[in-house]
């Protein structure tokens, strides 16, 4: 933009050493754009790029645990309660009595177009007594390649509980696809 007093921003020229010279010849030498951005702007592209490849990008999907979630839902809390705490269930049954399940995995992705990896998944499951009441709460989770149960660390025996849980948390289903 030309000024009574110069070219601004382009340093100090002084009023009336304006010409059409100048400005050719450092249109000529830049080539309209200069050279050292354009390197400078690949450089920090693929630099950028770079970074990006090494940034680890954790995503959880499903059920997320509050904090001190399983401490507000005790054994003998209501089904009310453990609504409002643990808010709706991904999934329930009825084996003997009605079961709350909340599903949940942690998947990584360290490199940016790399197949995430699935790093951990859990079942909290809440299973209520004939009076809808907690009867009993369990933190299921895979151990050695084995369902254990972190509330009780303990592992489960045998019945169709253990067949639908270890069918989640082992993705018999579809092991490669998040929950």
């Amino acid at each position: 933009m030309l000024t009574k007093r110069g070219l601004k921003g382009c340093g100090s020229v002084p009023s009336g050493e304006i010409n059409a010279e100048m400005g050719m010849q450092n249109l000529q030498t830049t080539g309209g754009t200069s050279r050292r951005a354009v390197i400078s702007g690949a450089v920090a592209l693929t630099a950028g790029l770079a970074l990006s490849a090494c940034v680890t990008e954790t995503r959880n999907h499903g059920f997320i645990m509050p904090a001190d979630g399983l401490e507000q839902v005790p054994v003998g809390s209501s089904r009310d309660q453990v609504l409002i705490v643990l808010g709706t269930p991904q999934t329930t049954a009825t084996l003997d009595n009605e079961v709350f399940y909340y599903i949940s995995q942690r998947t990584e992705q360290t490199f940016a177009f790399s197949q995430p990896q699935i790093v951990d998944q859990r079942v909290v499951a809440v299973y209520f007594g004939e009076d809808t009441l907690v009867e009993r709460v369990a933190n299921y989770g895979l151990q050695d390649g084995v369902v254990f149960d972190f509330v009780s660390n303990t592992t489960p025996t045998g019945g169709r509980d253990l067949s639908f849980l270890g069918q989640v948390l082992t993705g018999v289903a579809s092991p490669t696809s998040p929950i």
